[in-house]
């Protein structure tokens, strides 16, 4: 096959998702995600493959290891952050129940803001009154910006309004400038309609 044989190749993107986690002495040391189509190379350790698993339970075993560790510690860089992203590559309610959970409770501002993050790629009531709440409550500034950003993923119809109301309404300042930038992204005609609003004021 030559070259211009290959490059008519296209690739299905991928519908399963592996989990790899490595194990000493019954706890998890370190999380990886990876595609069926991924090279896997063990290091010569014992390799257990776990087949049908089911999502629900999946994202439970993941929701689990999300709150094992502080920012600081080795942990959190090796399973817990890696666990976050793995929930967030399910789909279903379940792992939209995690992502808000982690969004609205968790110790480390960090992980609040990646779940908000992961909760801006998905649409539906639930992430959107998580954002939401993010912006109006939480108690760190720069996870109340992401929270912005995760508004600015949503569908417009969805993330738009919602822009707008904080740009107009929040007592953040930075909050509100965050917005206004996003909004200007948009080239939605709601949003220029509001800055038009703002500017004759």
């Amino acid at each position: 096959m030559d070259y211009a044989d290959r490059s008519r190749i296209e690739h299905e993107p991928a519908t399963e998702l592996l989990v790899l986690a490595r194990l000493e002495s019954g706890n998890v040391v370190r999380l990886r995600t990876a595609t069926p189509d991924c090279d896997i190379d063990a290091g010569g350790l014992p390799l257990v493959w776990l087949d049908g698993v089911k999502t629900d339970d999946s994202v439970a075993w993941l929701g689990s290891l999300v709150n094992t560790a502080s920012p600081s510690s080795e942990r959190y860089d090796r399973v817990v952050k890696p666990a976050l992203v793995a929930v967030a590559m399910h789909d279903g309610a379940a792992a939209t129940r995690v992502l808000v959970a982690v969004a609205r409770d968790h110790a480390v501002a960090r992980m609040r803001a990646d779940a908000l993050f992961w909760l801006g790629q998905r649409a539906g009531n639930e992430a959107v009154t998580a954002i939401a709440e993010a912006i109006d409550r939480d108690p760190e500034t720069d996870v109340k910006r992401r929270a912005v950003f995760a508004l600015s993923q949503l569908p417009k119809d969805e993330g738009v309004p919602k822009l707008i109301d904080v740009a107009r309404n929040n007592r953040n300042a930075a909050v509100r400038k965050q917005a206004m930038f996003w909004l200007g992204q948009s080239k939605d005609p709601r949003a220029l309609k509001f800055f038009e609003e703002v500017l004759l004021k």
